[in-house]
């Protein structure tokens, strides 16, 4: 198994492209249910194989992630070679809750009270496996897809 096994929750969600799937594999709806009955390894190996084909298939298209704690959030953007990151922590002691929405004037308020700081940090790094594998690693630790990189592209600009 490449990545993981689609939990049950995920399965439910995914139960049409999971039918197509079996249907794709010649498998009817009869012999999915003597196939749960009578080999579980089977059954298995196909919930396996149906999971890596769907986690493939959405990684494929990420291009932007995000992980957010309450004093530190960071954005990623996936190139082919490489993965970007950029990050906001906030330094000190702070009520700033960076996953939380406020806007910037409440958290720069906050700050000035208990004079924490922000800081903005960057990096680069070469994918020491898959492309893929390197963004299944992060959305196991929490990271969310972002679709438009809205933060990446923020976090960017306040480079220059």
């Amino acid at each position: 198994m490449k990545y993981r096994r689609l939990r049950n929750e995920e399965l439910k969600e995914l139960e049409k492209e999971f039918i197509n799937f079996l249907a794709a594999n010649q498998v009817t709806a009869d012999d999915w249910k003597k196939i749960k009955e009578e080999d579980n390894d089977k059954a298995d190996r196909l919930i396996e194989i149906f999971s890596d084909m769907v986690f493939d298939k959405v990684l494929e298209d990420v291009e932007y992630l995000e992980h957010k704690t309450p004093h530190d959030l960071k954005a990623f953007r996936f190139g082919e070679e490489q993965a970007e990151m950029n990050g906001l922590k906030i330094e000190g002691e702070s009520s700033v809750d960076l996953t939380q929405q406020q806007s910037p004037q409440q958290m720069q308020e906050q700050l000035k009270l208990t004079g924490a700081r922000l800081k903005l940090y960057t990096a680069e790094k070469k994918y020491a496996e898959s492309r893929k594998m390197e963004i299944f690693h992060l959305m196991e630790g929490g990271a969310l897809i972002s679709r438009d990189g809205a933060l990446f592209k923020s976090l960017e600009s306040l480079k220059a």
